[in-house]
């Protein structure tokens, strides 16, 4: 059935229309969020040793998406009573203070967003949006259920697609590249003119790969 149908979004296209249930109240999706950056990251099954460790690391890093204009929004199928119950769990155990809202999803929302993997069983993989203040979807991640994510590298990767969009490409591992440390690589010359000055203008290894301070 349609409703069934896994449709994936891809680099590029509009966010999909969502409106859902969370723990902080009814959210529409991205009509909710427009003008500003958002992470939506799902995640198998509440009451979990691994989501457990998940969200407390998200949530040690809430004053670093804050700092970059960025809200987290997180998901599973789970139901609105059990998300609230172990958000209160994570209160009370773990002194940690969930601050973004959780959404409780349908197989419907979860297909939308190429959540459920059949390969992977029923429950929601560990997949990660970043999406911009346009609605557009810029970077996509998916961990299976046994992986835990990297938190620091999903704040890496906000900040380099806030940079890059400012500044010019960026490079592995930024801001510690291992040919350039945190300089910004600029874009490769599109005529002959352009490249024949551009080791005039940029430091370079060659003309195709130049590269420039980091603007602070």
């Amino acid at each position: 059935m349609e409703e069934n149908k896994i449709n994936m979004p891809l680099l590029g296209d509009d966010f999909p229309e969502l409106n859902v249930q969370t723990t902080h109240g009814p959210m529409s999706i991205p009509g909710d969020m427009k003008g500003q950056w958002f992470v939506l990251f799902s995640h198998p099954a509440d009451f979990t040793p691994v989501c457990t460790t998940e969200f407390v690391a998200f949530q040690k890093r809430y004053e670093q998406f804050e700092e970059l204009g960025c809200k987290l929004i997180g998901m599973s199928i789970d139901q609105i009573f059990s998300h609230i119950k172990w958000v209160q769990w994570i209160k009370a155990e773990l002194d940690i203070e969930i601050k973004f809202p959780i959404i409780a999803a349908n197989d419907s929302v979860a297909m939308k967003l190429g959540m459920l993997h059949p390969g992977k069983g029923t429950n929601t993989v560990r997949a990660v949006f970043i999406v911009d203040p346009k609605s557009k979807v810029r970077l996509i991640m998916y961990y299976p259920q046994e992986v835990g994510r990297n938190m620091d590298e999903v704040v890496r990767a906000v900040r380099a697609l806030q940079l890059s969009d400012k500044q010019g490409a960026i490079a592995a591992g930024w801001p510690n590249n291992e040919l350039i440390g945190d300089r910004i690589i600029v874009p490769p010359p599109t005529n002959e003119e352009d490249a024949k000055n551009r080791e005039k203008e940029y430091e370079c290894f060659d003309w195709w790969f130049c590269h420039k301070p980091l603007e602070k």
